[in-house]
Order: C-alpha cells, then structure tokens, then sequence
C-alpha cells in the first residue's frame, strides 16, 4: 500500500515533532486492525488528510457539520462509501478515504489528565479518526467496544499503552 498522508499542522502545534511519520504510523496501524486490512496490502494508493489546528477552527468546523457548538478533540469526514471501500481493487486509482482533524488545546488538556505525551494522544486520536473513515463508530456499546479494541490493538502496534485500561 502507498499510504498519502497530507498533513496540514498550524502553528499551534510543535513543529519539532514527527507528525507526519506518527499520522502516518497511526494510519497503518489503524487499517491493519480494521475490517479493510487489503489496502494495506495492494498497490492501490490511499490517501487521507491530517489537520492539526486550533480549538477554534475545530469548533466552527464541529458546530457547522455536527451542530455542536464547542470544540472536541478530534472530527472526521469520511469522503469514501464503505461499499466503495470493501469493493477495492488492490489496483486502480487513488482511494481518498476522508479528513482527520484535530484540536490543540482539546488534545493537550486531554493528555495533560490522562497523563501521557501529547504525540501519544495524538496518535490514539489519528488512530480513532481513520476507524471513523473506515466505518467504525462508537455510537452503542457494541459497536464503541468494537472500535476501542480495534483502537487497543492499533495502537499496541505502535507501541502505545491502552489508553483505555484506567477506564475499565
């Protein structure tokens, strides 16, 4: 798999860090241990787009598209039918599965509690959004212990403690 990541990091957010390299990562991760583990396996190139910027481009963007008005920590737009997704040639053209946009302030608070490394939230959060594209959701208890095992293992690939494991 030819895995494009365009990523998009605005001043907030510490430019010395690898985003590029741990969006990518957590991509790959998260494909592996979803249900679409083939395009990791093609030649077919994927393509996602990674925003890191601010709570308040994340909360426009949240209350317009989600009519929530305040910021969250992470927001995904898929840009792929998941018919689309499963029916996948392992050759063809670009397969563009969407956006993953994350929140600053909302992902440092978050780390800062959970007492973790910002860039490791960050990767759990990248990690969430790409299960978003692929389809994953977390809106009953079913489907959210599904996503937050397949989150779990992704993560572990990358050698990244549960961050669920407090929670349980």
């Amino acid at each position: 798999m030819t895995l494009d990541i365009a990523i998009d990091t605005d001043g907030e957010w510490d430019s010395s860090t690898g985003w590029d390299e741990l969006a990518r990562a957590a991509a790959t991760a998260a494909i592996a241990e979803s249900a679409f583990p083939q395009l990791g396996q093609g030649e077919r190139a994927v393509e996602l787009s990674v925003r890191l910027t601010s709570d308040a481009e994340v909360h426009a963007l949240n209350a317009e598209w989600r009519g929530k008005d305040k910021p969250t920590n992470v927001l995904s737009f898929q840009m792929t039918e998941l018919t689309e997704i499963a029916d996948a040639a392992p050759t063809g053209p670009e397969l563009m599965l969407g956006d993953i946009i994350l929140a600053r302030g909302v992902c440092a608070s978050e780390a800062e509690e959970k007492d973790i490394p910002l860039d490791q939230h960050a990767a759990h959060l990248v990690v969430h959004g790409t299960l978003h594209l692929l389809g994953y959701d977390h809106m009953d208890e079913e489907s959210a212990a599904d996503m937050e095992a397949r989150e779990v293992r992704a993560l572990a690939r990358m050698g990244i403690a549960d961050p669920y494991a407090g929670e349980r």
